[in-house]
């Protein structure tokens, strides 16, 4: 039925635009698949009353890879709500600032929608305000250990560069590591 209604709205001239009471709708701001993928993805969200956790939520928006990836995180004080560490279990509810830090960088979100399933990325970066910082640029280092092809094995000189090359990025010195003497 719901066809119908969508097909006879298409008759008169009402694909998207505004509705009867003048209003924009999402239609023609969204994608017409993303707006199908953020239905379903309410329509499989916490009914009213209802709590998402923190590792649940964080996984579905895909902060992170899986979800016992974040409840890891959690556990490990990487994932902070209002300022506060936060348990795997903790309920997280709209308005909240979820602090993410992992890989060389902290996630800075505050949560616009909750979801419990995982979305695609076009529906997930609906649910929350990404306020974090921009990600530090790559830098330009070349490879240390590049080796022309067709260049053989390293030399016995080769290897004591590249030792020396190693131990001078390291923290343990340019005698190499503690308590082993370096051989000559």
């Amino acid at each position: 039925m719901a066809s119908e209604d969508g097909r006879d709205r298409e008759q008169d001239g009402h694909e998207g635009g505004e509705d009867s009471a003048g209003t924009p709708s999402t239609a023609t701001a969204v994608d017409p698949k993303v707006a199908a993928a953020i239905a379903a993805a309410e329509a499989a969200g916490p009914a009213s009353g209802e709590t998402v956790r923190i590792d649940s939520w964080i996984w579905a928006v895909r902060l992170v890879k899986t979800r016992s990836v974040g409840a890891t995180a959690c556990r490990g004080g990487h994932v902070r709500v209002n300022g506060e560490r936060v348990k795997p279990a903790h309920s997280v509810r709209v308005g909240d600032e979820v602090r993410l830090r992992g890989e060389g960088r902290e996630r800075i979100v505050v949560v616009k929608r909750l979801i419990r399933k995982r979305v695609g990325a076009p529906v997930a970066v609906q649910c929350y305000i990404d306020n974090s910082p921009p990600p530090p640029p790559r830098e330009a280092v070349a490879p240390l250990a590049v080796r022309d092809r067709g260049a053989g094995r390293p030399t016995k000189r080769d290897r004591r560069e590249l030792e020396r090359l190693r131990d001078m990025g390291g923290l343990d010195g340019p005698s190499g590591p503690v308590g082993r003497p370096r051989s000559r």
